[in-house]
C-alpha cells in the first residue's frame, strides 16, 4: 500500500508525535522506494536531525547518497535552516551594498544582521529550503519524501506557503501604489527618470520568491502529487495527536493518505505484552472511528537499534507488507 502510494505522488511528507518512529519509517519508505527501481531524495526538517543516525551516516545540507542499487537510490539531506539564512542574506547584501550609497552601507548592514534573527526566519528559511529541493530535484529524483519535525511545527511550517504568498502579493501592491505615486510626482516636476535600480531589483526578488511559494502551495494541496503520512504508536496522547494533525491537515487542503501505526505490541510474548496489546487495541479503535477510511498501516515492534540500510530494511519489508 505504502508502496503504491511512493510511486504515485511527487511529494511525501511524513509526520506525527515526537519520538513515535517518524525517522525510522520515512527512512524505511524511501529505501523500499529505492529497491524497486526508485530515485528518492529523503529530506530531513526537523531542527533535532535523526537522519543521519539512522543512516549511521554523516550527513549535511547537501545531497549525500546513502543507499543505491541497479538504478535505484536514496540521497539524504539535513537542512541547515541557518545555511540558508546566511546565503539568503548574503546575497541581499551582495545586492544592497552595490545599489545603496556608500553613506548607507552601515545601517544596511546593521537592519540585516537583526533580520537574521528575527521571528520567523527559522521557519521561513526551511520553507525556502524545501521550495529549493522540491524545484531542483524534478529532474533527479522520482520521489521527495519529507521526514519532519513534531506535529505541531511542522503543520506551522505547512501553512507557511498561502501566508507567505498573501504578504509578498500584499508588498508588491504597496509598492505598485508607491511607484505610481512616484511617477505621478516626476512628471509634475518634468522629470522622467526610469524605475530605480534597487526598486527594479527588489520587485523581481520578490516576484521570484511569490512565484516559489505560490508553486509550493500549490504542489502541497494537490493530492495527486503531494501526500501526508501520519506516524503513531497505539497510545492515548500519540493517538490523541494523530486524530487532531488528521484533522488540521484536511483544513490545510493537504491529503493525509495513511497513518502507519508503529511498534505494536506481540500478543504471545507473556501477559504483561498481552495485556498492552488489548489497551492498544482500544486506542487503535477509537482512532478508526475518528479518521474514517484512512488506511491503517500497523508495524511491530522490532528488535535492536533501526540504524543502518540492513535493519531499515526489515522495518520496510513490514511496512511494505502490512495491511
Amino acid at each position: 500500500m505504502l508502496l503504491d502510494l511512493a510511486r504515485s505522488r511527487r511529494l511525501l511528507f511524513v509526520g506525527g508525535k515526537g519520538g513515535v518512529g517518524k525517522t525510522s519509517v520515512s527512512s524505511a519508505l524511501a529505501l523500499a522506494y529505492a529497491r524497486h527501481g526508485g530515485r528518492v531524495l529523503l529530506v530531513s526538517t526537523d531542527p533535532a536531525h535523526n537522519l543521519g543516525q539512522a543512516w549511521d551516516q554523516s550527513l549535511s545540507d547537501g545531497a549525500t547518497r546513502v543507499f543505491t542499487q541497479e538504478n535505484g537510490h536514496v540521497d539524504a539531506v539535513e537542512i541547515d535552516p541557518q545555511a540558508t539564512i546566511e546565503r539568503h542574506f548574503a546575497t541581499v547584501s551582495a545586492t544592497m551594498m552595490r545599489l545603496l550609497p556608500d553613506r548607507l552601507h552601515a545601517s544596511a548592514q546593521q537592519h540585516l544582521d537583526q533580520a537574521k534573527s528575527a521571528p520567523g526566519s527559522h521557519e521561513s528559511a526551511v520553507l525556502e529550503r524545501i521550495a529549493e529541493l522540491v524545484e531542483t530535484s524534478r529532474d533527479s529524483h522520482d520521489l521527495v519524501i519529507f521526514d519532519t519535525a513534531p506535529s505541531g511545527h511542522t503543520l506551522r511550517l505547512l501553512s507557511l506557503p498561502e501566508k507567505l504568498t498573501t504578504w509578498t502579493e500584499t508588498l508588491l501592491a504597496s509598492r505598485d501604489r508607491s511607484e505610481r505615486f512616484a511617477a505621478a510626482a516626476r512628471s509634475v516636476v518634468g522629470t522622467k527618470d526610469d524605475e530605480p535600480s534597487a526598486d527594479a531589483e527588489l520587485r523581481r526578488t520578490l516576484i521570484a520568491r511569490r512565484d516559489r511559494f505560490e508553486l509550493l502551495r500549490g504542489l502541497v494541496t494537490d493530492s495527486l502529487a503531494t501526500s501526508f503520512i501520519v506516524v503513531s504508536i497505539a497510545e492515548r496522547l500519540p493517538i490523541a495527536e494523530s486524530i487532531d494533525v488528521v484533522q488540521q491537515l484536511t483544513a490545510l487542503g493537504i491529503d493525509a493518505s495513511s497513518i502507519v501505526v508503529n511498534r505494536r505490541s506481540p500478543s504471545d510474548a507473556g501477559d504483561v505484552l498481552a495485556e498492552r496489546r488489548a489497551r492498544e487495541e482500544q486506542h487503535i479503535a477509537r482512532l478508526r472511528a475518528a479518521v474514517g477510511s484512512i488506511p491503517l498501516i500497523q508495524v511491530p515492534l522490532l528488535a535492536g537499534d533501526l540504524t543502518g540500510a540492513d535493519s531499515l530494511n526489515e522495518l520496510a519489508v513490514c511496512l511494505t507488507a502490512a495491511a
